[in-house]
């Protein structure tokens, strides 16, 4: 018999009120590891009335103790590292070095907020007027919310709650339903740092309790990271109900090479970005666009590196890439592949051949596509999975119009020695995040993380000085304390 995975409310283990439940898998063997419980709008109206309660108090804490429950909330992330890596990798298939690497990135966070008494500074000026005095404060909202993607369960829980809850919000955390123990353990281990119950609450399920977060009028935030088309329905059902959205959608990240990029390094950069985590990461490389001149040896090397590549269960230290998050996924993706061979693109690596397909597991090789042209659906759409498709352009402004045209603005990349171009193409290009000779350009934390176009909806980017401002209130204080002269005035007050 398997395992439940219930929720967390209150600062415990709580049982679900639905008799629903979804399976977790072991991606690496195909095998049901776990049930999840499928919470409805009994179990989010407990874990709201939780946070309610304990707004009253957190709120209320000196940032200097919220502080100190993060730094102690960082020692058990660290000394914990093992135990979560583990968990990333039993239920999403990560191998443990990308496990260990998307940890460290949420790590990050927390490191971040551990100044939360300094980025919660507001402003102050002095005899703005005669005898008065001008400030501003940042304070918390109330009861916040989050649903997060399976592709990242440790990493992007820790893009959202860390920061509210350091801002002085309370928090319930939904995370996917395909891979929810590692956002569990992460509960666990910030109550064991000293959080007072009921500050965060993690609910687990489907789009049933999703609806009932967007709905619940308590609740004052909605932060979601997944595909377009729900990060749009999520940004127009909450922000209807009046609430603070960040939704960030999907990706086509672009790859430009010019012809003086250093062909060895960049296809090295390229197959990383492209393959790892089995492509589900939403600023994975998935389109190379090259100028005709190095297309053909970068086509090449892409295709050697990417057969050299070890796929294989993540929990076995040898494996570079591990198998996809579902069966149901897998079979998506191959019938992109078919997609792309039925639309006349060049299949150079076929994932679908690949002797890996044939063992447990939701496996899949990688696969290389070149001739690929912008009215292809795999070059369109977001795949989110170990496919890269090379398109060919004549230079480099045929480049950035491509870019510059896709639906998508995420993530972009550009492979170059020449620092003209490199400025020009930072300045022209129209895509959130950019690298120059960088393939995964993910902003440190103490930046800000969001795409243009229709890889973001809502008002704010995830993380850094954006995340503090989208958790926090500011109110504007003008005081003034002189003796009453006894006298009325009317007029609109000036500066005197």
């Amino acid at each position: 018999m398997t395992s439940i995975i219930n929720h967390w409310i209150n600062g415990e283990l709580q049982p679900s009120a639905s008799e629903r439940y979804g399976d977790v898998f072991n991606p690496a063997t195909g095998e049901v590891s776990a049930s999840v419980s499928m919470g409805n709008s009994d179990d989010l109206e407990k874990a709201v009335e939780s946070a309610s309660k304990a707004f009253e108090t957190w709120s209320q804490t000196s940032v200097t103790k919220r502080a100190q429950i993060f730094f102690k909330y960082k020692e058990l992330l660290e000394s914990n590292r093992e135990e979560l890596i583990d968990l990333i990798t039993a239920e999403h298939g990560k191998v443990a070095a990308d496990a260990a690497g998307s940890l460290q990135r949420g790590i990050e966070v927390v490191d971040f907020v551990c100044g939360i008494p300094h980025l919660l500074k507001g402003e102050f000026s002095e005899q703005v007027g005669t005898g008065i005095d001008c400030y501003s404060t940042r304070q918390p909202i109330g009861v916040c919310s989050g649903v997060t993607p399976f592709n990242f369960p440790a990493m992007v829980p820790m893009w959202m709650f860390p920061i509210a809850i350091a801002c002085g919000n309370t928090f319930i955390l939904k995370p996917s339903e395909k891979d929810p123990s590692c956002a569990m353990k992460l509960a666990e281990l910030l109550q064991e740092a000293g959080l007072p119950k009921g500050v965060l609450n993690v609910l687990n399920g489907d789009k049933e309790i999703v609806d009932a977060i967007l709905d619940h009028p308590s609740i004052k935030t909605f932060s979601f990271v997944g595909s377009t088309p729900v990060a749009q329905y999520v940004h127009e059902k909450a922000s209807a109900n009046g609430k603070r959205v960040q939704a960030l959608g999907g990706a086509k990240n672009h790859a430009i090479v010019l012809e003086d990029a250093s062909l060895d390094q960049t296809a090295n950069a390229i197959i990383g970005a492209a393959y790892g985590s089995a492509g589900e990461r939403c600023m994975a490389i998935s389109v190379v666009v090259a100028v005709e001149s190095v297309a053909d040896e970068l086509c090449g090397l892409l295709t050697k590196k990417a057969e050299s590549l070890r796929i294989g269960p993540g929990n076995e230290p040898e494996n570079e890439m591990g198998p996809l998050i579902t069966d149901d996924h897998k079979n998506k993706v191959i019938d992109y592949i078919q997609q792309g061979e039925d639309a006349g693109a060049t299949i150079l690596l076929d994932g679908r051949d690949h002797e890996v397909t044939s063992k447990p597991g939701f496996f899949l090789g990688p696969t290389l596509f070149d001739h690929v042209n912008p009215e292809m659906s795999i070059y369109k759409e977001e795949i989110f999975g170990p496919v890269l498709v090379v398109l060919r352009v004549k230079d480099f402004n045929a480049a950035i119009k491509l870019a510059n045209e896709h639906q998508f603005g995420n993530g972009v990349a550009i492979f170059t020695n020449q620092g003209s171009k490199a400025r020009e193409f930072v300045h022209s290009v129209e895509v959130g995040m950019v690298g120059i000779n960088v393939a995964i350009p993910v902003p440190l934390s103490f930046y800000t993380f969001g795409g243009w176009k229709d890889s973001i909806f809502g008002s704010s980017n995830i993380y850094g000085m954006d995340g503090i401002r989208f958790f926090t209130r500011t109110k504007t204080v003008t005081a003034r304390w002189v003796d009453d002269d006894g006298s009325i005035n009317l007029s609109m007050p000036t500066v005197k």
